[in-house]
C-alpha cells in the first residue's frame, strides 16, 4: 500500500531508490544468513538425537548394573556406600561463534575415569556390581555433559533462526512491496505532471502564436490603411 506522507519529487524518488536497493541487498544476505544458519542447526539438531540416543544407553547399562547391586547390597549399604564423597569432575564453559551466534559449549578439563575420581567406598563392603554401575555413570557424563551442550546450542540457533526468518519475511512481503510500490506511485504522480506541465506549455505556445499572428494582422491592416490614405 503506497504511503500518503511522501512527496512526489526527485530527491524523495531517489531517497526511496536508495533505500530499496538497501532493503534488496539485506534481504539476499539474510537468505543466505538464514539458509546457512538452517544447514547448522539440523547438523546439531542430529548430533541431539544421537547423544541422547548414546546418554539413553548408557544410563540403561547403569541403571541395570544398580539394580543387580540393590539386588545382592542391603539399602543401607548400599546408600552409605554411594554417599561417601569423592572429587568433582574438572568442566568449563567456552563460548564458539557459528553464523554469529554465540553458542555455549561444555569442555571436559581432565579424564573423568581417573581413579581419584571414583568414589571412595569400601571394597570389602560392596559388590562388583557396585563399581560396574559406578564405572558406568562416569562413563555416561561425558556424553550428559556434551548433550546438553549440544541441546542449548540447538535452542540458541533454532531461536535466532526464527528471528532471522521474521526478518526475511518483513523485507520480502511488506518493506520491499511498500517502496517499490512508492516508487511506483510517484513514478505515476511525476509522470503525470509532466504531461500536465507539457500540455501547459503548449497552450502558452498557442497563446503566444495567437497572440504574434494577431498583433501581425494588425500590423498588416495598419500598413495597409496608411498606405491607402496616401494614395
Amino acid at each position: 500500500m503506497a504511503s500518503t506522507n511522501i512527496s512526489p519529487n526527485r530527491m524523495e524518488l531517489m531517497r526511496l531508490r536508495r533505500e530499496l536497493d538497501v532493503a534488496r541487498r539485506g534481504h539476499r544476505l539474510l537468505k543466505d544468513k538464514r539458509d546457512g544458519m538452517m544447514q547448522v542447526f539440523l547438523e546439531l539438531a542430529q548430533e541431539n538425537i544421537r547423544l541422547r540416543r548414546e546418554s539413553d544407553r548408557l544410563l540403561g547399562e547403569a541403571a541395570e548394573s544398580m539394580a543387580l547391586a540393590r539386588a545382592v547390597l542391603q539399602p543401607e549399604i548400599l546408600g552409605e556406600a554411594l554417599q561417601l564423597s569423592s572429587q568433582p569432575a574438572s568442566v568449563k564453559v567456552e563460548e564458539k561463534q557459528i553464523m554469529a551466534v554465540t553458542l555455549p559449549e561444555i569442555v571436559i578439563e581432565a579424564d573423568l575415569m581417573q581413579e581419584k575420581r571414583l568414589p571412595s567406598y569400601g571394597l570389602a563392603m560392596t559388590s562388583a556390581d557396585v563399581d560396574v554401575a559406578v564405572t558406568r555413570l562416569g562413563n555416561a557424563l561425558p556424553a550428559l555433559l556434551k548433550l546438553a551442550s549440544v541441546e542449548k546450542q540447538v535452542q540458541l540457533m533454532a531461536a535466532e533462526l526464527e528471528k532471522t526468518r521474521r526478518r526475511v519475511n518483513s523485507l520480502e512481503h511488506i518493506l520491499i512491496p511498500n517502496l517499490e510500490e512508492n516508487i511506483r506511485a510517484i513514478q505515476l504522480k511525476m509522470d503525470e505532471n509532466e504531461r500536465d506541465n507539457l500540455t501547459r506549455l503548449m497552450k502558452v505556445k498557442d497563446m503566444i502564436t495567437e497572440s504574434a499572428i494577431l498583433e501581425r494582422r494588425a500590423r498588416d491592416q495598419q500598413r495597409e490603411a496608411l498606405a491607402a490614405r496616401d494614395q
